[in-house]
């Protein structure tokens, strides 16, 4: 499984540095992941680092809330495509959706997905703020729009597993839209579990550690520390 296909290599730090930006860009290009995602005020600078290779570029509008006006996303949308973004996640009006302002959401979603000559746009839902029903109801605007993915941004307070939303998405989305799980995927073994759940793209700051992880030989010998311990350690632990 080539697991760096599905990896967007992540920083949204408001702390990155340009070196911050230069080992991404990097390390993206060092391991073909599919894109990079920045904040846009770094998009250029992605553009200048990644130009020659594979790796796309995503970056994100209404972000960190999504309490912007439509106007202001069209426009951030817009610079950011002209700057040399690819792929755009736009993170939804939430309080649109707590005021069950569907038209709205939807109008919002059309407007950018119309301004980005055709670049994917992903929507940005922040399940851990929204009931079921919201959830279905806003998945069911993502078919209707045709927009490419609707994103999912676990945290702490995320009800349920990773996973276990994946597997709700999966019983409403149409056969068009995909899944973009962001955040707390740090480990090969989480990836995996995700793609396995459905998930085609992931948000992950852990994109090198990931592909990286060693293969466990299986062959395991005691311990020949000073301490004389008891343990057993794989044989490729020293590689």
């Amino acid at each position: 499984m080539e697991l760096n296909k599905y990896i967007e290599h992540t920083n949204l730090d408001a702390r990155a540095t340009l070196k911050d930006i230069e080992t991404l860009c990097e390390e993206a290009k060092k391991y073909h992941f599919e894109t990079v995602c920045v904040n846009p005020f770094y998009v250029p600078l992605a553009k200048e680092l990644l130009n020659g290779s594979n790796v796309g570029i995503t970056t994100v509008i209404g972000y960190p809330l999504g309490m912007n006006t439509i106007q202001t996303k069209e426009y951030e949308a817009i610079d950011a495509i002209n700057n040399g973004a690819d792929e755009i996640d736009m993170v939804i009006n939430v309080g649109c959706v707590k005021n069950k302002d569907y038209d709205l959401i939807r109008k919002e979603i059309e407007t950018v997905r119309d301004s980005i000559d055709g670049h994917p746009l992903k929507v940005i839902i922040e399940e851990c703020n929204l009931e079921e029903d919201e959830i279905i109801k806003l998945t069911e605007v993502c078919n209707e729009t045709f927009v490419n993915f609707i994103e999912i941004v676990p945290n702490f307070e995320t009800k349920g597993s990773i996973v276990e939303v994946v597997e709700f998405l999966n019983q409403h989305k149409g056969e068009i839209l995909e899944i973009k799980a962001s955040g707390e995927i740090q480990t090969e073994e989480e990836a995996i579990k995700m793609i396995e759940a459905g998930v085609t793209r992931m948000g992950t700051s852990h994109g090198v550690e990931i592909v990286t992880a060693k293969k466990c030989c299986g062959e395991k010998e005691a311990c020949n520390c000073s301490n004389k311990c008891e343990h057993e350690h794989c044989h490729c632990e020293e590689d």
